[in-house]
């Protein structure tokens, strides 16, 4: 935030005679929440696979869980029906940072 707070577009918005919180929500915010937005899809991706290994290290039970007990069970239905769960799961997530992006940044609109 505080490099796009820098750049000259910002500038030129304070020059203008533009409020400092237009500047700071409307122009500054939406570009600098780009790359946040970004690691959210990673993110999704990280915890799916980290929840295989947390819930079979605790016992807890979950999708995670279920599909370590199939494959130790050989049951591959459920072993498939979890890994089109998971990426569903994770098609949706990147989908809705994917439609984020058109709010949040005007350039990908026009693109």
């Amino acid at each position: 935030m505080l490099e796009v707070l820098d750049v000259e577009y910002i500038k030129l918005a304070r020059v203008k005679g533009v409020s400092e919180w237009i500047v700071v929500w409307k122009h500054a915010l939406r570009n600098a929440a780009v790359v946040p937005l970004t690691y959210f899809g990673i993110l999704a991706a990280s915890i799916l696979t980290g929840s295989v290994v947390i819930e079979t290290v605790f016992s807890w039970p979950g999708m995670g869980w279920v599909a370590i007990e199939a494959i130790r069970g050989r049951d591959f239905p459920v072993v498939q029906a979890v890994i089109i769960a998971y990426a569903v799961i994770y098609m949706i997530s990147n989908l809705v940072v994917d439609l984020l992006y058109v709010v949040i940044d005007p350039r990908v609109r026009h693109g």
